[in-house]
């Protein structure tokens, strides 16, 4: 029988943190964390089949989909900061044992939680979601110039090679074998969600922010060596963003984690959902 998904508001960190939940009350948690610039929609075909075996639990995060961070809340967008929120989100909503699978930005916001509180995770799954510097692919050079110069020509090339339009839609389709796989819901929403007032200079003070992300990569690595969880490591092989090499760094800290490169992008979901669906289930073993 299939689990209803439960859309929701909770009150943590000063912030309406909108999630989606699904599954047993009882069963084992997966905490799912979206990427830019999406949000808890993107896992919209995942959800279901994982709500079989684990609850699911689908934050979006301050500045992406539908939480809202009031004006007063004076929040300053960065990595530490979205950290700080999912981890009151998490101990608001009562959760003190669960997996957690990152995508994209989801990767250093969650590894944050976990290096905070390790004895909490009980396993990963990443999906295209970087910890190691080999994995950075050249469609960060132009960020690159940004982190080395936060000026304002740099922080407008930044705007434009990653914010308009057609930017997010390449992100989908780029390295997809059959685009006619990829619906247009996900960037259709993105690119509306982005165009909200305000929107573009929280994400340009993210962009700015992860060069912080890469002084961590040691903190995230240390913590896969030291807890040995079972890992899977799921990547869209053509993502510019994220190399194959910064998967199978994974297993450089941990042996035993299950590295598997798929024929599509860098929103493998879009194309693949369903077997990283059986995938999780499998390495997981929910």
């Amino acid at each position: 029988m299939s689990q209803p998904v439960h859309h929701r508001f909770v009150n943590a960190d000063g912030v309406r943190v909108f999630y989606r939940e699904a599954g047993r009350a009882d069963a084992p948690v997966i905490l799912l964390l979206h990427g830019f610039p999406t949000a808890s929609y993107q896992f919209r075909e995942l959800i279901p089949p994982l709500a079989q075996h684990f609850r699911v639990i689908a934050p979006d995060l301050p500045g992406f989909g539908f939480t809202e961070v009031p004006a007063e809340r004076q929040y300053v967008y960065t990595f530490d900061a979205l950290a700080a929120t999912l981890g009151a989100f998490v101990d608001v909503i009562g959760l003190t044992r669960y997996a957690l699978y990152f995508f994209d930005y989801g990767a250093p916001t969650g590894l944050r939680l976990a290096v905070a509180h390790p004895e909490r995770v009980t396993g990963l799954v990443s999906q295209n979601g970087n910890a190691y510097l080999e994995g950075l692919g050249d469609g960060w050079a132009p960020i690159r110039d940004y982190w080395a110069d936060p000026s304002p020509q740099h922080r407008a090339v930044v705007a434009d090679a990653v914010l308009s339009e057609a930017s997010i839609r390449w992100q989908y389709e780029h390295g997809v074998a059959d685009a006619s796989l990829v619906a247009p819901d996900g960037w259709t929403q993105d690119i509306a969600l982005m165009a909200r007032p305000g929107n573009r200079d929280i994400q340009l003070d993210l962009f700015y922010d992860y060069r912080t992300n890469l002084e961590r990569y040691p903190d995230f690595q240390a913590f896969f060596r030291q807890r040995r969880l079972p890992t899977l490591v799921i990547w869209g092989k053509n993502d510019p963003f994220f190399l194959p090499p910064g998967a199978q760094a994974y297993r450089r800290d941990n042996a035993d984690a299950v590295v598997e490169m798929l024929d599509t992008g860098h929103f493998a979901l879009a194309t693949h959902a369903q077997h990283i669906g059986r995938r999780i289930i499998e390495v997981l073993g929910a």
